[in-house]
């Protein structure tokens, strides 16, 4: 299963993608708590009925009811609020897949290369992996028929592999090194997928867990992370909620119970029909007193503005980086007898100061998600939030910092968006992909030279030098249809030695490799170093106060 996480951040294309992450970010009362119904009570008017049934009978031409009603709800949910939808039978399970933590198939990532499946890694804990399937094995044959030049696309690769535990699938695989094809007979499983990305140390002291989404196992990997490095001496955290679109509430809570004491607010939600429901920290967090540390940006939406702003409003730790989405409603599913299901807005939920943090949303979904594209176009006006902005009261945390709702978390620090490197031939390059593909075959066949060379992520983040590729990847770019631009290469080199060194350093150490990289430029990141090292804690006035190692 394809899974690259990485791309180049750039204003036009991070709109569509956040607009993309949070239709998908939503959370519940509970983890599995969707409902099941067969029908929905009658009203006083049968209109919607009454028209449905009279297009069925009477209409010119024969009309496909199921693809009628679908379209009917959709269009229904759609005046409601950008976050009510509904999700065809033929979706739900894709579309849970993300939050539930796994799903069934062979367990590999894969790209398309040269018109080849080509895998990027077996994931861990699955059948592949077992099997001792590599980075770099071309699949060729699938149940012996030919799959290589045929012109596969990824849906079908997903068809071809992904089928019920327990089934078998046979697979043909080329390895570099090898003239012979290799079979494999590879029973199904269930495949895990990770909402924790990454967990490093920044320094001696500082510790790093990157979470891409709140699912079912969140809380279990990240409490797994936090002890893996407590264990190598951390005593200061930096947890990155940047891109994050969001998920289940309980495992927002979970996570924020480690951070604060017994009786501290982390959230409470309330709607027109359900009565409000308080979620209190309880005695068993881990790290109460522990610098601490919170990166959001525009892509932190739902579960994790839960977060960061219990975080905030109980002044436990600092939050860095920008404005985030501002998703404040509460979704319930209710499943109906086709295996489709209504995700509806049921509830609001108020950070512990009593702010609701949702974004106005009354001139519609195209002008709610095109605010993202403005707002990072325009950091240095619209990262900051304030009253007046938002018709919103001040709320005062803890300390007499005044925070306001209405529009998303507004961090403690701001780091504006960095567009110097962006260029229209940059934007070709993403839209393309071809940095992950480049990356991936310049590493092909060169695995076990750079593991010789570079024992760790840390030594290949310290000495691999990511300009001397330049060159190579500007050939590369021109091969794959881009057309020269010496001067917009130019501008663009520093993201692009970057981000391929990041990715090369993924293809062959992991996510691990790709963070280290990446975390020596990040800025967020940087400045939450210096404030953990500072040792100051967020106060109305700013003075500085010691923080408590756990």
């Amino acid at each position: 299963m394809s899974n690259n996480k990485f791309s180049v951040f750039i204003p036009l294309f991070i709109g569509l993608a956040l607009a993309i992450g949070v239709a998908i970010g939503y959370f519940f009362s509970g983890n599995s708590g969707a409902k099941k119904i067969s029908g929905i009570k009658n009203t006083s008017t049968n209109k919607l009925n009454d028209v449905l049934s009279y297009i069925i009978e009477e209409y010119v031409d024969t009309v496909n009811v199921k693809n009628l009603e679908d379209d009917a709800v959709v269009s229904l949910l759609e005046q409601l609020d950008p976050h009510s939808s509904y999700i065809p039978a033929t979706e739900l399970q894709a579309v849970s897949e993300q939050l539930e933590g796994n799903f069934d198939g062979i367990g590999v990532e894969f790209n398309i290369q040269k018109d080849t499946i080509m895998v990027v890694a077996a994931i861990s804990g699955g059948p592949s992996e077992s099997l001792g399937i590599q980075s770099g094995d071309r699949i060729v044959r699938v149940e012996k028929k030919n799959v290589a030049g045929t012109g596969i696309k990824n849906d079908d690769v997903i068809k071809l592999l992904r089928g019920k535990s327990g089934s078998k699938v046979k697979v043909g695989i080329i390895r570099p090194g090898v003239k012979s094809i290799t079979q494999y007979e590879i029973t199904r499983g269930k495949i895990p997928i990770y909402s924790v990305d990454a967990s490093i140390m920044l320094d001696a002291t500082t510790g790093y867990i990157k979470i891409s989404r709140f699912g079912a196992t969140t809380y279990d990997e990240y409490m797994k992370a936090f002890n893996d490095l407590k264990i190598k001496g951390m005593t200061k955290l930096v947890l990155d909620l940047r891109d994050n679109p969001g998920g289940y509430l309980n495992a927002a809570v979970d996570i924020c119970d480690e951070f604060l004491s017994k009786g501290n607010k982390i959230v409470y939600t309330q709607g027109k029909a359900r009565k409000r429901e308080d979620f209190d920290a309880t005695a068993k967090g881990g790290f109460e007193n522990g610098g601490l540390v919170v990166l959001i940006d525009e892509g932190s939406a739902s579960a994790s503005e839960i977060v960061s702003g219990a975080v905030q409003d109980n002044d436990r730790g600092w939050i860095i980086g920008r404005r985030s989405f501002g998703k404040g409603l509460v979704q319930e599913e209710v499943r109906f007898d086709d295996g489709s299901a209504m995700r509806l807005t049921i509830a609001r939920y108020y950070t512990p100061s009593g702010r609701s943090i949702q974004k106005p949303y009354d001139k519609g979904n195209d002008a709610y998600y095109h605010e993202l594209s403005e707002r990072i176009q325009k950091p240095d006006s619209t990262q900051k939030l304030k009253g007046k902005e938002t018709k919103s009261v001040a709320y005062k945390t803890p300390s007499g910092r005044k925070v306001y709702g209405g529009g998303g978390i507004t961090p403690d620090i701001i780091i504006p968006v960095d567009t110097s490197g962006y260029t229209p031939l940059l934007a070709e390059i993403a839209s393309k992909g071809l940095m992950n593909r480049f990356a991936f075959e310049y590493t092909d066949g060169k695995r076990d030279a750079i593991k010789k060379q570079y024992k760790n992520e840390e030594q290949f983040a310290s000495n691999f030098n990511g300009a001397s590729l330049l060159q190579e990847f500007n050939l590369f770019i021109q091969k794959n249809g881009i057309k020269p631009n010496d001067a917009a290469l130019r501008i663009s080199s520093q993201i692009i030695e970057r981000q391929t060194k990041a990715l090369i350093a993924r293809a062959v150490f992991g996510n691990a490799g790709f963070y280290i990289v990446l975390n020596k430029y990040d800025l967020g990141v940087k400045k939450a170093i210096e404030i953990l090292k500072s040792n100051k804690l967020v106060t109305a006035n700013g003075s500085p106060k010691n923080q408590d190692a756990f």
